[in-house]
């Protein structure tokens, strides 16, 4: 059965480990099942997401971000999303369009329409069957980066990512039956269990 499952989240919440870890106990279970991320996932999206994350003192204005994005977006739709979804898998996706919502539209405060249209193209009526966000506070998480070099967004002053988790949580709220939000500070092996007891209905 297709499922399309993403995970979403501010830096540090844990979405990539829980992404994995569900990805693993589908493969454990022979359940054909392709896990993905953005921006990436694919040549091209990997040569955007190095230059959006890394590039330094280039200037990149909020609306480039987007449509960098984007660009990472469709390739990723085109290329690995719908034809697993096709050919009856299940996907997950480490970050998708709610992430571009939270990130250009309520941390860089585009115009939240135009931004949602721009994510609709690329994403070509794909959205997402689950989104599991995993909430935590702002500190906390840039707090779990430790010593590691930080990207352009994880330098980002905390005021922006306070935005970006607002964001999530109004995205949430708007679409309760999409969105399952969890608290990111309980341990992983329960946010593990939480995530399965809402995927393995679906399955």
């Amino acid at each position: 059965m297709a499922l399309f499952i993403t995970f979403e989240g501010g830096e540090g919440s844990g979405k990539t480990y829980q992404a994995r870890a569900l990805h693993r106990r589908l493969s454990k279970l022979a359940i054909p099942a392709v896990i993905t991320r953005e921006p990436g996932g694919t040549v091209i999206g990997e040569r955007l997401a190095r230059w959006l994350k890394w590039s330094q003192n280039t200037g990149i204005t909020p609306l480039t971000e987007l449509m960098a994005f984007n660009a990472s977006r469709a390739q990723l739709v085109a290329e690995v999303i719908k034809p697993a979804l096709e050919s009856g898998q299940v996907v997950i996706s480490d970050r998708y369009t709610d992430s571009t919502t939270a990130y250009q539209g309520y941390g860089r405060g585009l115009d939240l329409e135009m931004v949602k249209k721009v994510n609709g193209n690329a994403a070509q009526g794909l959205s997402p069957d689950v989104t599991f966000m995993l909430d935590l506070p702002v500190e906390e998480g840039l707090s779990r980066k430790g010593a590691n070099k930080r990207d352009r967004f994880e330098e980002e002053e905390i005021a922006f990512h306070e935005r970006v988790r607002a964001g999530y949580l109004r995205l949430a709220a708007e679409e309760p039956e999409r969105w399952v939000v969890v608290d990111g500070n309980q341990a992983k092996v329960k946010i593990r269990d939480i995530v399965w007891q809402r995927v393995s209905p679906l399955l």
